[in-house]
């Protein structure tokens, strides 16, 4: 199955799903191994580094300095990896509240990671544009 790739409906049938955990960025450089411990949700290779996505009590754990204390809003509809605008529609939203995200893509769905304390604000957001799309 390849994905809703309509944009109308990836807005309207999205059901922005807040996931409890607080997560952090973190990176480790080139050639350094991850620690035993954390579980990562996102891993990328970049040249300065190894960029990891953990939860805040994990990156602590094994002494990982962390960053952009966030939650993720998990988008409950199967995107198409070749869906043009989903993306930009949710996050020129978010921006109009003055809220930064960091949209990250899997093969199913799309995640924002939103700051911690405007999560549930975030989340409302979602929800109306979600609530004006269908109409």
């Amino acid at each position: 199955m390849s994905g809703e790739t309509d944009l109308q409906k990836l807005l309207a049938s999205m059901t922005p799903q807040l996931h409890p955990e607080v997560y952090v960025f973190t990176t480790l450089p080139p050639g350094v191994s991850l620690p035993e411990g954390p579980e990562p949700v996102m891993r990328f290779i970049e040249r300065e580094g190894l960029t990891l996505i953990v939860t805040e009590d994990e990156a602590k754990a094994a002494a990982l300095a962390g960053t952009f204390r966030c939650r993720m809003i998990t988008l409950d509809i199967h995107s198409s990896l070749e869906a043009v605008g989903f993306l930009a529609a949710i996050t020129t939203r978010l921006a109009a509240a003055g809220m930064g995200v960091n949209p990250v893509s899997a093969f199913y769905h799309d995640h924002l990671f939103v700051p911690a304390e405007r999560a549930e604000e975030a989340l409302t957001i979602l929800r109306e544009l979600a609530t004006e799309s269908g109409a």
